[in-house]
């Protein structure tokens, strides 16, 4: 069986119950030799910035996987970029490390699906990695709830999670099964409401004790 790596990338700002169920589940479908988590440098597509510095974002990610039953390591490739982050650079990056038969499962949320024809030389991914996608609540899978160059390349490539774990690149696996729905604005909303009761429901202990210790997403 191929060599296989997952890989999970997000502004992380902050991370939340939501990406550690994403990376959890495809965990358990992909079985991957790797989980990497990939804190993102400055995203081209976040106008106003990130509120939290890469140090912060970094140690908050620690502490929210500690206890997950999934294991990844942290990846700061991105952060350590002087140049803006575009995920078809640390794709093109992580396959000449990795080489040529090693299968790469780029994963994300569906609503980064529905805008996936908005990134940079977005058609080239898939020459480069196979993709797990997981359904979020209010964001659908089906083609009809996808632009249509989207839905187009994503037709002929769906695959069993086994078929993708078994493919260097090109294939995609939706999972239906995410029931969570949080957004870390949401997240960085109640925090500046002060919102306790909802708050708890949406972070890790651990990484809520880490907020407010760092006065951290206050303003």
């Amino acid at each position: 069986m191929n060599f296989c790596v997952a890989l999970l990338g997000g502004s992380f700002d902050p991370v939340h119950h939501g990406h550690v169920a994403l990376a959890d589940l495809f965990a358990h479908l992909l079985h991957p030799d790797e989980l990497r988590i990939m804190p993102a440098g400055q995203p081209w597509q976040k106008k106003a910035g990130l509120q939290a510095s890469d140090a912060d974002r970094v140690a908050m990610l620690k502490l929210a996987f500690q206890d997950a039953s999934c294991k990844p390591a942290i990846d700061t490739r991105e952060i350590e970029r002087d140049t803006p982050t575009y995920t078809v650079d640390t794709l093109r990056e992580l396959r000449a490390e990795l080489g040529p038969d090693a299968s790469i499962v780029f994963l994300m949320g569906a609503d980064q699906l529905q805008k996936l024809d908005s990134w940079v030389d977005w058609q080239e991914l898939f020459a480069l990695a196979n993709f797990g996608v997981a359904a979020r609540p209010g964001y659908a899978l089906d083609a009809a709830a996808l632009p249509p160059a989207v839905a187009s390349a994503l037709a002929p490539r769906i695959a069993t999670p086994e078929e993708v774990r078994a493919s260097t690149a090109g294939k995609v696996c939706l999972a239906h099964t995410l029931a969570v729905d949080i957004s870390a604005t949401e997240v960085r909303a109640a925090l500046k409401e002060n919102a306790a009761a909802k708050v708890s429901a949406l972070l890790a202990p651990q990484v809520l004790d880490y907020i407010q210790q760092h006065n951290l997403y206050k303003s």
